[in-house]
């Protein structure tokens, strides 16, 4: 039963699980986690990651993208396109049913939980300061470091200095966990087309209780801009031949 689509979608659904329930933990009233602040969001992601990683390749994808932005840079890197639609809805759908068992697992938090900014940020990333310009230049910077690291980690001449096998899962996580503390305070880094897009479809079509409004005027955002900091950093991976 094991496919790389299955693999993908599996990866990504406790990816979510894990990162969007660390966002709740934290945000979400009478939670014994709330108000732990950013370090133990930063933190629980880049963990959500390895184990999406893992996850990923166990079910069946070597590849363990678990990133549309990704799946697009190695498609410009190497010129085939053939994952990139397959890979896309694996992680789109498996992003829409982590965040739905993220709804179920605080099922009784939304209720206490008044503001619905809050219960959005479960879900969803959004600005700091809104300014479209800077919050797509933002979302492309980051993930241009998240694919251009993530590929040196992985390089030739990386690989030949002796890099333990399993080790590259470990090296992402932590790679994502830098990323979230050196630049993630003005989006809320999504990095990721699908980390935002599916919860947030979530949050638009699931029964949560005060949940108000979610932001599709923002949403562009967080697709728009890793898309572009993927396919640039693939440019540059292809032209420095990793």
């Amino acid at each position: 039963m094991a496919s790389p689509w299955l693999g993908e979608f599996l990866g990504m659904f406790i990816l979510i699980l894990l990162g969007n329930g660390v966002c709740a933990n934290v945000s979400l009233k009478r939670s014994k986690a709330e108000g732990a602040g950013w370090m133990v969001v930063a933190t629980g992601w880049g963990l959500a990651v390895v184990a999406g990683v893992f996850t990923a390749i166990a079910c069946g994808s070597r590849d363990a993208h678990l990133n549309p932005a990704i799946t697009l840079a190695v498609a410009i890197e190497t010129g085939n396109f053939a994952k990139l639609l397959p890979y896309a809805s694996a992680q789109l759908l498996g992003a829409f049913a982590g965040a739905a068992v993220v709804w179920l697992h605080f099922w009784p938090h939304w209720k206490v939980t008044e503001d619905s900014a809050t219960k959005l940020g479960v879900f969803a990333t959004s600005p700091a300061i809104p300014h479209r310009a800077a919050n797509l230049a933002t979302e492309a910077i980051g993930t241009f470091v998240l694919v251009l690291v993530a590929a040196a980690m992985g390089a030739k001449t990386v690989s030949a200095s002796g890099t333990a096998p399993g080790l590259g899962p470990y090296l992402v996580g932590c790679l994502v966990w830098g990323i979230g503390l050196s630049l993630g305070g003005t989006t809320g880094y999504a990095i990721n087309p699908a980390r935002d897009l599916g919860p947030r479809l979530a949050h638009a079509i699931l029964p949560i209780q005060g949940k108000g409004s979610s932001s599709w005027s923002y949403a562009p955002v967080p697709i728009v801009g890793p898309l572009v900091g993927g396919a640039v950093a693939g440019w540059l991976i292809r032209a420095v031949g990793f």
